[in-house]
């Protein structure tokens, strides 16, 4: 019974020992429930514990409706928390791990802006800007108020609310990409502008975070308009424009201070995407973007709904592919020299040139108004222009059809056969040797050595003077010239004058067989034109800093003499009759006079036109830039034509003055005297050159050829001079076949005629009586 009864019964535990009564609160333990005890331990060695029946529970009390959805939201949020903490622990790690491998908060500066060079016409308007950002930094009130609102409207509209970093636009930002609507960056103006100053573009969580700490620093130490100012000068606009006045520049060739409601929607377009929206690669995509900017900029309550209206009419459908326009070539200039002036540029600098914006806009239309016209009939598809004041001082400069096309500037880097347009320095050096503009010369075939000039016409004139042989340009005459001055001669005065290319000393020098620039050969020609004081040529006037300090101007005010006032006063009346009734006739200017020598080389693959009045020394050339030959140009063709139109509109309003040496003309009703177009720059002036009185001793000195210097003036009307025979230096070279004229002439036999009267020989009475 006893073992049935510990079988079938259970026993509650109790503290009250076995006899004591049972109570569910008590708890006891007798020796054989002891593990340890001795009974107990036999027991359990023999027999299976009994099973204990768990203890009835107290019934709990029912739960509410409605409570275990509280619980639920209740274990949410206690482990949302919970994760957050665990979140902002791991955050905080990883900014204090990347933040320990950053340099040390105090010695974060932002960098130096890439130095700007502002380049600026007389007027101080400017011309271009190069450097690195490709443009000027401008304060925020400098620029349009369009622009800075733009840009906030569709790039960070909390600007002015947030502290670095905006929650709300990353949350917005997040939502958005997890959604599938648009991609948006949640990226602040702040974080962009840390971004571009101090960091690299790779999307890492490093650089993210490097980039809220750096915000955060940007957002305590500067203002909020500096800082939108910092972004506005440095962001990327595509195009290689950097900051706004450099894509304003770049897109709309005007200031940023000047940009409408239209255009500053398009820049701020272009933020998102500046490669993809440029307005020089998808103008319809920048458009649309525009669009989008300006209803941002509706909703944001900057402007209403009829700007809008206004603006979509502003924005500019296209914009161009490069830059353009003759002055980017005087830009390239000035950089090629700029170094050299001041060194290395490392910070803004502006540079005064002299370059005229008006006369630089009529050359660039001269030519290409020409081009236009008539190089395709005649196969002519380049051209350029230089324009000098008698100081040497660049005025105008095209150095070819269009800059966007090709940035090779023909005019100062072209180097290229000037043609007969090199004769001049042929005469002034045989003036030089005593000849004088009525010396005759025999127009005849000739041979010097195996080399046999020919005239262009392939026509011979006979007895010709030297202003004739120049009007006419003859080759034959020039030839004999060289061999009578010597080729070195002639190569020492073309450098005296300006030319600094090499030159070859050879006979065929005479026709211009070596190669020079059309800018020095231009500026030689202003010594011509200036009384014989050498004109250097030169596009930078002045360098300074953006606070006014001068780093360099130029020195060019006191220029040396290269030529004598009488050789000046002879060329200019021999190159006048080049344009009043020789090859360049199609250069005549109506009222004023001008002087100039046309130019050709062999099969027309180069037409030169170079001449001056007293204000402007112009040269301008045509030709291909493979070499081609043209359609049978020459220099009085489509240079001379080009020349024309350009000097016309240079000259227009201005009271006519006479060339050095040739007297006084008429003036052009209704305009002002004594206006210098050249801004001002002094100019070399000379009297007309004096009618020598008829003495015996001067007749006699004239007829024996005396070695005075009355000698070098015009000689009187109806006096001829005599030719020297054409020999070497040394008098041992070759003789032309043709006859040289060793006497005086009756002036009544016409230029050219070979045949004509015979020599008249001066008597005693002649002398006595002053003949």
């Amino acid at each position: 019974m006893v073992a049935r009864r510990r079988s079938d019964e259970r026993i509650e535990p109790s503290f009250n020992g076995r006899g004591g009564r049972e109570d569910d609160d008590e708890f006891a333990l007798d020796d054989d429930d002891r593990i340890d005890g001795r009974h107990g331990a036999k027991r359990a060695s023999r027999s299976p514990a009994p099973r204990r029946v768990p203890a009835k529970r107290r019934p709990e009390p029912r739960e509410r409706d409605g409570g275990g959805l509280f619980i639920f939201l209740r274990r949410v949020i206690y482990w949302c928390v919970v994760l957050g903490i665990w979140a902002g622990i791991g955050v905080a790690g990883l900014v204090l791990y990347y933040g320990s491998r950053m340099p040390s908060a105090s010695t974060w500066a932002i960098p130096e802006r890439p130095p700007n060079v502002k380049i600026t016409a007389v007027d101080g308007s400017v011309i271009a800007n190069r450097g690195t950002t490709g443009g000027e930094a401008l304060s925020l009130e400098s620029m349009s108020p369009y622009i800075p609102e733009a840009v906030i409207a569709i790039e960070d509209r909390r600007f002015y609310s947030h502290f670095g970093v905006d929650p709300f636009g990353l949350a917005r930002a997040f939502v958005n990409n997890l959604t599938g609507q648009p991609i948006q960056g949640g990226s602040t103006l702040t974080q962009q502008l840390a971004k571009n100053l101090f960091l690299s573009p790779d999307r890492t969580l490093e650089r993210k975070v490097q980039e809220v700490l750096l915000s955060f620093w940007l957002e305590q130490k500067y203002t909020k308009d500096q800082i939108l100012a910092m972004y506005l000068n440095r962001v990327y606009f595509g195009s290689n424009a950097y900051g706004v006045e450099a894509a304003s520049r770049r897109y709309f060739n005007k200031s940023a201070r000047d940009v409408n409601l239209g255009e500053a929607a398009l820049l701020a377009g272009l933020v998102k995407a500046p490669s993809r929206l440029s307005p020089a690669r998808d103008p319809e995509a920048a458009n649309a973007r525009a669009q989008v900017v300006l209803q941002a900029m509706r909703d944001q309550g900057y402007i209403s709904a009829d700007e809008i209206k206004t603006a979509m009419s502003q924005t500019p459908a296209s914009a161009r592919s490069y830059w353009s326009g003759a002055g980017q070539y005087v830009a390239d200039m000035v950089m090629d020299e700029l170094q050299g002036l001041v060194g290395d540029v490392k910070e803004d600098v502006i540079v005064d040139t002299t370059i005229d914006k008006t006369l630089e806009k009529k050359a660039e239309q001269s030519l290409i108004g020409v081009l236009d016209k008539e190089g395709g009939r005649f196969d002519a598809s380049q051209a350029a222009l230089v324009s000098i004041d008698g100081t040497g001082a660049i005025r105008a400069l095209v150095g070819g059809r269009d800059y966007a096309t090709s940035q090779f500037n023909r005019a100062v880097k072209a180097k290229r056969q000037p043609g007969s347009s090199f004769k001049p320095f042929v005469y002034a050096t045989a003036l030089e040797k005593g000849l004088t503009p009525d010396s005759v010369f025999n127009d005849a075939p000739i041979r010097i050595g195996n080399w046999t000039p020919e005239n262009y016409e392939k026509k011979y004139n006979g007895e010709v003077t030297l202003r004739t042989a120049l009007a006419k340009s003859l080759n034959t005459v020039a030839a004999q010239l060289v061999m009578y001055d010597g080729p070195d001669q002639v190569i020492k005065l073309a450098h005296r004058l300006g030319i600094e290319s090499d030159l070859q000393p050879n006979a065929s020098i005479a026709l211009g067989t070596s190669e020079v620039s059309l800018m020095e050969l231009t500026a030689s020609y202003a010594a011509f034109m200036n009384g014989g004081y050498k004109a250097t040529p030169h596009v930078i006037r002045r360098v300074t800093t953006t606070d006014g300090k001068v780093l360099y101007e130029n020195t060019y005010d006191n220029p040396p003499r290269v030529l004598s006032e009488q050789i000046v006063a002879e060329m200019n009346m021999m190159m006048m009759g080049v344009i009043n009734g020789g090859t360049g006739s199609s250069a005549k200017l109506p009222g004023w006079q001008a002087a100039g020598k046309t130019g050709t080389t062999q099969n027309s693959r180069d037409a030169l036109f170079v001449g001056f009045t007293s204000n402007l020394t112009t040269g301008v050339w045509f030709g291909n830039d493979d070499g081609t030959p043209m359609k049978k140009v020459t220099g009085g063709g489509l240079p001379a034509k080009a020349w024309k139109e350009f000097m016309v509109a240079a000259h227009k309003g201005l009271s006519p003055a006479p060339l050095f040496g040739m007297g006084q003309t008429f003036a052009d009703p209704g305009t002002t005297p004594g206006i210098d177009p050249n801004g001002g720059q002094p100019m070399a002036q000379a009297q007309p050159v004096p009618e020598q009185p008829s003495t015996v001793s001067s007749i006699i000195s004239g007829v024996f050829g005396g070695n005075d210097d009355l000698n070098r003036y015009p000689p009187a009307p109806g006096q001829r001079q005599a030719a020297i025979p054409v020999t070497g230096r040394n008098g041992g070279g070759p003789v032309p076949p043709a006859d040289v004229a060793g006497g005086g002439y009756d002036d009544t036999v016409p230029s050219g005629n070979a045949g004509g009267a015979q020599p008249r020989h001066t008597t005693l009475l002649d002398l006595i009586m002053g003949q």
